[in-house]
């Protein structure tokens, strides 16, 4: 009998060395060290990107294969999300890093970690290296859990801290937390569901500033709040009376009041309003409830409406994601407002640049 625990224990012992083994040797498709030391533009300013599917690349074709369509439609080849938009207007002034296939799977990553080794970034995928971003993404995504987005980036920071004393990180999140709760929210905006919803990702989005700042004390931070879902189209024929209309707005000041109130008492730290901002394009429904929306004139001929489809004079693509001309209208006030808050030198992207960017792009 002690023969075969032996027998057993040596088993055990020689699984667990080869299983370390596997997780030192488990490559992530390139040297961090390697693309950090990658000379960019001068006087560039570093990007960095932590959120979820609306920052997730959408010529990902690693975490989203050739066959899906389920980033940038059925016409994907020239749908892009609004980093990739930034990449191709403004890459010399805003350096989101290479384009790279890089990353280990979640769990990988965490029993490297577990056993004092890097992890990189989780999930493997096929994006700009300085955004960790990933679909499906929630605030307990900041912090913990196999996709913990801040520590993987403070890491990679790390080895080049020069590049972040003036660089910025953007963090949007939350959406994943809040749009479930709309329902609750339409009947009480102080309900306890969604109290609890914004205690949570406001801690996590604060824990996620205090380990930038603890080895970045100087990198600019860009809080961005959530837009309101009962601007969805799919949601349109939902939440059609006054004050069910007005109860959602209540509860989505709540939140983006607190992300907005731990921007104003954070050094470094600047909120973007993604609600006023769709307001201010689209508008919003009217005093009734009812479904009010204004078509955007982007100039050249390009018309957007707050409808869905792949076709980008839609807003929305089917699957619910800003399309193309939402995208590069987005990239066009973040890099207003990252001039306004930081006062960082970058080039505005003028209206007419931005239809001529467009055009090619919009033909069938």
């Amino acid at each position: 009998m002690r023969r075969e625990s032996r027998i057993a224990g040596l088993a055990l012992a020689s699984l667990g060395v080869a299983s370390v083994l596997v997780l030192m040797a488990w490559g992530d498709g390139t040297s961090a060290d390697a693309l950090t030391s990658r000379t960019p533009a001068p006087s560039s300013v570093a990007l960095a990107v932590l959120g979820d599917s609306n920052s997730h690349s959408y010529q990902d074709y690693v975490w989203f294969p050739a066959a899906s369509n389920e980033r940038g439609g059925t016409r994907r080849a020239r749908t892009f999300q609004w980093t990739e938009v930034l990449a191709r207007m403004r890459g010399q002034e805003l350096d989101l890093g290479p384009w790279k296939k890089w990353g280990r799977p979640g769990v990988v990553a965490r029993a490297r970690e577990f056993l004092g080794m890097d992890g990189g970034r989780a999930p493997k995928k096929e994006d700009y290296l300085f955004n960790f971003a990933n679909s499906g993404a929630s605030c307990k995504n900041l912090m913990g859990g196999r996709f913990r987005q801040a520590p993987r980036l403070v890491e990679l920071m790390d080895r080049s801290p020069e590049r972040w004393k003036n660089g910025v990180v953007v963090i949007r999140i939350g959406l994943n937390n809040w749009q479930g709760l709309l329902d609750v929210q339409a009947q009480d905006p102080n309900s306890a569901q969604s109290q609890a919803a914004i205690d949570y990702c406001s801690e996590q989005i604060g824990d996620a500033i205090a380990l930038i700042r603890k080895s970045h004390p100087t990198t600019h931070i860009l809080l961005v709040g959530i837009g309101n879902e009962a601007d969805d189209p799919g949601n349109f024929e939902r939440w059609q009376s006054v004050s069910e209309s007005a109860n959602i707005r209540s509860a989505l000041d709540r939140f983006n009041g607190e992300i907005r109130r731990l921007a104003e008492t954070s050094p470094g730290v600047a909120f973007f309003d993604d609600s006023a901002w769709f307001r201010q394009l689209w508008g919003a429904r009217d005093a009734q409830g009812k479904p009010d929306y204004r078509t955007v004139d982007v100039g050249a001929g390009i018309r957007v409406t707050n409808t869905v489809g792949d076709d980008p004079h839609n807003a929305l693509l089917e699957d619910r994601h800003a399309g193309l001309v939402w995208n590069a209208l987005w990239a066009q006030a973040l890099v207003e407002r990252l001039r306004e808050a930081f006062q960082l030198p970058l080039t505005p992207i003028a209206n007419d640049e931005l239809a001529q960017f467009l055009q090619p792009l919009v033909k069938p």
